[in-house]
């Protein structure tokens, strides 16, 4: 008897740590975005291969707006955090509107984070972690990425934070 709820409960953890990405999201209560058209003379993203270089996007907010300001002046670090927890989620949107299902993605390469800071701020790796969490959480270690985070003057739109990424399809 020990030995099958020993078996039940190994096949129970496996069905928990086989969520599809879209599961998790759910289970994260997040909904993705239908994305607009990109803002300039630019596509969304660019497959080479096996590999997907994506455009910068910012976090552009439900309400069809974005996070704006310089983080350090007139946003906290943890407002600067969710700015870039949302510019994740719009890029994972991306990459559902555009493959179909995030099922496809193999894993996250690489991360560019560039936050609109003021000439002070040095802490712009926490604002980023709002990025590279939500990528872990959605995609367990295969969301773990090589990442750079800047701070800039200013951006597009007063946008508090552009992102752009490197991803791999299986």
């Amino acid at each position: 008897m020990k030995n099958i709820v020993m078996f039940a409960l190994v096949l129970l953890s496996f069905n928990l740590s086989a969520q599809t990405p879209e599961q998790k999201l759910n289970q994260l209560g997040i909904q993705l975005p239908k994305i607009p058209e990109a803002l300039g003379s630019y596509v969304d993203l660019v497959r080479v291969g096996n590999l997907v270089f994506l455009s910068g996007r910012g976090p552009l907010k439900p309400d069809g707006k974005y996070s704006t300001g310089k983080v350090g002046q007139d946003l906290s670090i943890e407002e600067g955090y969710q700015a870039a927890r949302i510019s994740g989620i719009n890029q994972l949107a991306v990459l559902k509107q555009a493959f179909g299902s995030l099922d496809k993605i193999k894993r996250i390469v690489k991360v560019n984070g560039y936050v609109n800071t003021i000439d002070s701020f040095t802490e712009q790796s926490k604002v980023m972690n709002g990025f590279s969490d939500l990528l872990i959480e959605v995609f367990g270690e295969q969301g773990r990425h090589a990442r750079t985070s800047v701070g800039v003057f200013t951006l597009p739109q007063h946008m508090a934070i552009e992102v752009e990424m490197i991803v791999e399809m299986k």
